[in-house]
């Protein structure tokens, strides 16, 4: 298939690049010679400037961003991942045939280009490069959307064509390209994916890789992706969580492991999920949900104070401060003080499901009663979780993989923390008795329907690991895309998400 231009203005470039070869010029050449970065050039001509020596001579490039032609004397801006420079381009100095391809605009926005020649300080007191060589490095057949600046007192505002969030995240290289709040955004990504690290490093964790193709799933309850393995004829799993192997590293006598990486969950897409994301978890010998609440603190106030300078942040509104203590509240009061609802006074799915519309909710009809109280849960008390929050304490019946709470065996050593109306993360007292663990895997499967792909599986190479001695630990899983989410102040989780999972655009159905 060979590409046609969509539009005059790509039919105009596509035009443009064959006159470019005619001419002897290769628009896509294999060489470049760059000596500086935009941001290194500039640099280096102020401490020049500064010095009273002699203006530095540098070879910069990046892609057209501004461009105002003039006669014999041009300017042109150009930008690269540091930043931006002006570009002096005087025809005595680049010659015609140069010259000739800046004056007939054969250098377009987007393009990217070349320069070199001797750093300067305009009239108007902009630092540039006097650029004496210019030569093109990769021809840009389609224009990037126009995003116009608006320079007022309250500062600059970007507006223009490329505002519509579906387009931005399924043409997320333009968006990057016009939107440098968006660029930003991913470099705080990095920055604190590097914090977390860097925190379980110096807390002696060892960090570790797991399957992510998995021959049973465990560690949730969530749908899995299913795929096959055409030379072994097996089916497998992408994983749901990284939390069974971690623990079979506890038994290898590894005493505190971790793991960030991808986890994939057959399940609805919205502003808070996304089909595959980015988890850390970590394991920890010698340690109970009380160990692990400690440093979960330290960790996400850390992070944010080395990410943004501050444990204090601003989401949607609302200004939240994360240094430790946070509040603690157990999940039985806090659901009753939102709905009304007692649900241990109600055992069983449909005692429950008639107290909930007693109190004017909507329990779903089909619902297990663990899922009854997780609903309640999501929808009446995360969102008004915005300090920091510990919610403790939950029962034994949705939580198979956390150890009994003593003397209350119905109540398991289990927090799920909330910030700003988020679910954050999920941990809990490790079980490692093999026996207790077992029998938490078969009365999981009793309260699910068999066809029910949240249930929790039975993983017998599990249970073996534990039969070796697994010593007590406690277990901790946080979703870095919503800790991103919160340290750059975005609603939606497709805005920390580089290309996030969006509907076939050929489908009917709008997005989500």
């Amino acid at each position: 298939m060979t590409w046609e231009p969509g539009n005059q203005v790509e039919a105009e470039r596509l035009e443009k690049l064959q006159r470019l070869r005619d001419d002897g010029v290769d628009p896509y050449p294999n060489r470049v010679q760059r000596t500086h970065t935009t941001a290194e050039a500039v640099a280096a001509f102020e401490a020049a400037e500064a010095s009273g020596a002699d203006p530095p001579v540098v070879t910069v490039c990046g892609r057209i961003v501004r461009r105002n032609i003039k006669g014999r004397a041009s300017f042109m801006h150009i930008e690269d991942g540091a930043g931006r420079v002006q570009l002096f381009l005087r025809q005595d100095n680049l010659g015609d045939a140069v010259y000739d391809q800046v004056k007939e605009k054969a250098l377009a926005l987007g393009d990217f280009v070349q320069a070199r020649g001797p750093m300067m300080r305009t009239r108007a007191g902009e630092v540039s490069v006097m650029a004496t060589e210019l030569a093109l490095l990769a021809k840009a057949l389609s224009p990037l959307p126009v995003i116009k600046e608006q320079v007022s007192e309250e500062g600059v505002r970007r507006f223009g064509a490329f505002t519509d969030p579906e387009e931005r995240y399924r043409q997320r290289y333009a968006d990057l390209a016009v939107n440098p709040d968006v660029r930003e955004v991913f470099r705080t990504r990095a920055r604190t994916v590097a914090a977390i690290r860097r925190f379980l490093d110096d807390e002696g964790f060892l960090e570790v890789e797991t399957p992510i193709l998995q021959p049973l799933y465990g560690g949730a309850a969530a749908r899995p992706f299913i795929t096959h393995h055409n030379q072994l004829h097996q089916d497998l799993y992408l994983r749901i969580s990284f939390e069974l192997y971690l623990k079979r590293l506890l038994v290898g006598m590894y005493d505190a492991v971790y793991e960030i990486g991808r986890d994939f969950r057959n399940e609805g897409v919205d502003r808070k999920h996304n089909p595959e994301f980015t988890q850390v978890e970590f394991y920890k010998a010698y340690i109970d949900y009380e160990g692990v609440m400690d440093l979960a603190e330290r960790l996400v106030s850390g992070v944010a104070a080395q990410v943004t300078g501050s444990t204090r942040i601003v989401f949607q509104g609302h200004e939240i401060e994360l240094a430790p203590p946070w509040q603690r509240v157990t999940l039985r009061a806090a659901i009753r003080e939102r709905t009304g609802v007692d649900y241990a006074a109600h055992p069983d799915a449909a005692s429950l499901r008639a107290a909930m519309r007693a109190a004017g909710l909507e329990p779903g009809d089909d619902a297990t009663w663990g899922r009854l109280v997780d609903d309640m849960l999501g929808d009446y008390v995360e969102p008004h979780l915005i300090q920091p929050t510990f919610v403790i304490d939950y029962p034994r019946d949705i939580s198979p993989l956390a150890k009994a709470k003593p003397g209350s065996p119905n109540l398991v050593e289990r927090f799920e923390f909330f910030i700003g109306g988020l679910e954050m993360g999920n941990a809990f007292t490790e079980i490692n008795d093999p026996l207790d663990q077992e029998q938490r895997f078969l009365e999981m499967g009793r309260l699910y329907a068999a066809d029910d792909e949240e249930a929790h599986p039975v993983d017998e190479d599990y249970l073996r690991a534990m039969r070796y001695g697994m010593p007590p630990n406690g277990g901790f899983g946080m979703g870095v895309d919503r800790l991103v989410m919160l340290l750059t102040d975005q609603p939606n989780i497709r805005e920390v998400i580089l290309f996030p999972h969006l509907r076939d655009p050929d489908r009917d159905g709008a997005e989500s």
